[in-house]
């Protein structure tokens, strides 16, 4: 007779604590919401553009990846930031806090700090200069005036690309450096919503109509041809 195998009892584990398993869980939620509001405070937030006041650089739908990093510093969901030491070039894309409060823009920087800023036959000058624009949707109109002003230090004067739809610095001011969150660096979704019964353009992008904005994202699923993709991937 063969002498029988012996088996290996397998001893079972016990289970730590519910006390220890609930401080293990929350220890990894607490890491995870760590991770979270430092890289949405510090690193990069994901954003959309609302209107058309940026075309036809951005168009509305276009959905950004935000570079925060070095220019500003905050807590997400609350009104404390710093700003950091980065600061943005002339003609760069920027995203900020508006003087007058409200939501966040997105504008170009056109003036600098210390710049003298004109507008008049079709163009805007800097400090006597005409500024080469070739980003702007359309000429600008040649009766429009305004100016001169001078861009005090630590500010900049923005303005839209869609220059007959944009409400900027020609209207409200320069923007403070301390007001500045970023720069866009790439698209990575763009959808053409459609535009609502009454007329003109969607507001599905715009802040606090979350129906309307659920209803674009199902809609693009449903109707591929609503999403642009020859956008994606776009960088600034």
């Amino acid at each position: 007779m063969k002498p029988e195998k012996s088996k290996k009892t397998q001893v079972e584990q016990p289970q730590p604590p519910l006390a220890e398993r609930a401080k293990r869980e929350a220890l990894a939620w607490f890491w995870i919401i760590l991770a979270f509001l430092f890289i949405n405070g510090v690193i990069g937030q994901a954003r959309v553009i609302p209107s058309a006041s940026m075309e036809n650089t951005l168009l509305i739908g276009d959905h950004l990846i935000m570079d925060r990093f070095g220019y500003d510093a905050g807590v997400p969901f609350t009104d404390w930031h710093v700003p950091l030491w980065r600061n943005p070039k002339r003609q760069q894309i920027i995203i900020f806090r508006p003087p007058y409060g409200g939501a966040d823009l997105i504008k170009r920087v056109i003036g600098m700090p210390g710049d003298t800023l004109e507008i008049h036959d079709g163009a805007v000058w800097i400090n006597g200069q005409k500024l080469n624009e070739p980003y702007i949707k359309e000429p600008m109109d040649p009766y429009e005036h305004f100016g001169p002003v001078h861009v005090p230090p630590g500010n900049y004067f923005a303005m839209g690309d869609n220059r007959a739809d944009s409400y900027d610095s020609r209207y409200w001011g320069t923007v403070p450096r301390a007001n500045l969150i970023g720069v866009p660096v790439m698209i990575y979704l763009s959808i053409d919503a459609p535009s609502p019964p009454a007329g003109g353009p969607t507001q599905a992008w715009e802040p606090g109509h979350l129906v309307e904005r659920f209803e674009a994202y199902g809609g693009a699923l449903i109707h591929p041809s609503r999403v642009r993709w020859n956008r994606f991937f776009k960088t600034f």
